[in-house]
């Protein structure tokens, strides 16, 4: 059975009930993630700076730097992507807006990176369509238990990022069984979704109208979807 119909019908509000305890679950993981670890890489489960700047680079191949736009980042943590942008493409014209369902983790992003087109919102998404948006591993970290249900809660995240973007968005995910040299903190196996990218690609490309571009090889057991809006 295909994504979409397995998932047929997610999009309504009293539909998005149902996943109101799998919302609160993602809170709570990562706020107790930031709480321990801080705002660091670990805080929000990868294993140092360089990994998680290694996935910034692909999420961002979707964007065009060489002219001003606005960005969505969903499941912003702590703010990594700003400072990513500060050493990266500190001349870029950017107007950003972060967006997480942690209290904690918006609390020391606002504390770090506030600024004029710097901005970030508590909350389950974006409430503007911005030129791109970007998800890196909010898809990754399986705290509902059913995967029929996880896979219900990705579909529906993908058709918000669809919403909240002009020109398209890009996520990843895990691929295969994390690797063994990662950190003694990372995330336990069994809470790791791991898929094919065939499904979701399927999925945006169906449903979402989008063409998807795959980018992998970058060293990691996983992969990024680039998803370009047909529309725009």
């Amino acid at each position: 059975m295909s994504i979409a119909a397995e998932t047929a019908g997610f999009g309504a509000e009293g539909d998005r009930a149902r996943f109101s305890v799998l919302y609160a679950d993602v809170e709570s993981y990562y706020s107790a993630r930031v709480a321990k670890y801080g705002a660091t890489p670990r805080g929000v489960d990868w294993s140092c700076q360089a990994t998680q700047d290694l996935r910034f680079v692909q999420l961002l191949k979707l964007c065009d730097f060489s002219a001003p736009f606005s960005l969505n980042d969903i499941g912003c943590g702590y703010g990594a992507l700003c400072a990513y942008f500060a050493r990266r493409h500190p001349q870029a014209e950017i107007d950003y807006l972060g967006i997480d369902l942690s209290r904690a983790m918006i609390s020391r992003a606002r504390r770090r990176f506030s600024a004029p087109g710097r901005r970030f919102k508590v909350g389950k998404g974006s409430p503007r369509r911005a030129t791109y948006s970007v998800a890196s591993g909010i898809m990754n970290v399986d705290v509902g238990g059913c995967r029929r249900s996880w896979e219900a809660f990705v579909a529906g995240m993908l058709a918000d990022l669809r919403r909240a973007s002009l020109r398209g968005f890009s996520v990843n995910f895990v691929t295969g069984e994390a690797d063994p040299t990662a950190a003694a903190n990372a995330v336990p196996a069994h809470q790791l979704y791991c898929t094919r990218p065939e499904p979701w690609i399927q999925y945006c490309e169906r449903e979402l109208g989008c063409t998807v571009e795959t980018v992998d090889g970058y060293g990691m057991n996983e992969v990024t979807l680039l998803a370009r809006c047909r529309d725009c």
